[in-house]
C-alpha cells in the first residue's frame, strides 16, 4: 500500500534500501506516543512496513517487544530485511507480505497493531479490510495505532493537506484523506473504541483504537 513516490534508494548504502524522508520527521514523536500505549511484552504487527525504517527505530525504542513488520509490496520487503540486517535488529522478525484487502492474515496473535500512512494511498476497501482483520486479531483491551494525515469536520484542512489530497487523486481516484468520523465507524463496527486523538508533526495526526 505504501506509495514508492515518497521514497529513494540510497546508492550509498549497500543492499536494497528505501529511504523515506518523512521517517526522519516523524519518527521520535510517534515513539513518545506508543510509549504510552504498548505492553511492556509482546509481538507488534506493524501494517504496510513501506521501507522499514519505522519499524527499525521502534525495535531501537523498544527493546523488550518483538516486531513483526508486513506490506504487499516485494520491494518494501526486501528493504525492511536490508535495513533490519544493517541496524542488526534481534527484534524485528522476517518482513511477511500481507494485503489489507486479504480474506485473511496467517500471524500470530499480535498484541498491538501499527499501521502508518497507509490509509490515504489505498482504496477503502484496504481500510476496511485493516479494521476488520484487526477486530479478529486484537484481545480486548489491546491497542490498535494510526498515523496520517486526516479531516475533521470541526477542523479546518491545512493547504499543505488540500494540495496532498488533489496530489493522490491525481495519482489514484480511490485515494484520498480519509474522515475521522468514518474511521470511528469502522472501528465502532469492528468493536473498537476510539481512545485518543492527538495532533502530530506536518499536520498529521494519531489515533489510537482500542479493543472493546
Amino acid at each position: 500500500m505504501a506509495d514508492s513516490k515518497h521514497w529513494s534508494t540510497d546508492t550509498a548504502i549497500p543492499g536494497r534500501q528505501r529511504h523515506a524522508p518523512a521517517t526522519l520527521r516523524n519518527r521520535d514523536a510517534i515513539v513518545k506516543v506508543l510509549r504510552g500505549i504498548l505492553p511492556d511484552r509482546g509481538t507488534i504487527l506493524e501494517i504496510a512496513s513501506g521501507t522499514g525504517e519505522h519499524v527499525v527505530y521502534f525495535g531501537q525504542a523498544f527493546p523488550g517487544l518483538t516486531f513483526q513488520p508486513s506490506d504487499p509490496d516485494p520491494a518494501c520487503l526486501q528493504s525492511i530485511a536490508a535495513w533490519s540486517k544493517r541496524e542488526a535488529m534481534a527484534n524485528v522478525l522476517p518482513p511477511l507480505q500481507l494485503d489489507a484487502q486479504a480474506a485473511l492474515w496467517d500471524v500470530p496473535k499480535p498484541a498491538a497493531i501499527l499501521c502508518i500512512n497507509m490509509v490515504h494511498i489505498s482504496p477503502w476497501e484496504s481500510s476496511i479490510g485493516l479494521f476488520e482483520k484487526a477486530g479478529k486479531l486484537l484481545d480486548p483491551g489491546a491497542p490498535f495505532y494510526l498515523y496520517g494525515p486526516y479531516l475533521r469536520d470541526e477542523v479546518e484542512t491545512a493547504p499543505g493537506n488540500l494540495d496532498f489530497e488533489r496530489s493522490l487523486k491525481s495519482r489514484n481516484l480511490r485515494w484520498g484523506l480519509r474522515d475521522v468520523a468514518d474511521m470511528d465507524a469502522l472501528a465502532t463496527r469492528n468493536g473498537f473504541v476510539q481512545e485518543s486523538l492527538s495532533e502530530m508533526p506536518a499536520n498529521n495526526i494519531s489515533l489510537i483504537y482500542r479493543k472493546s
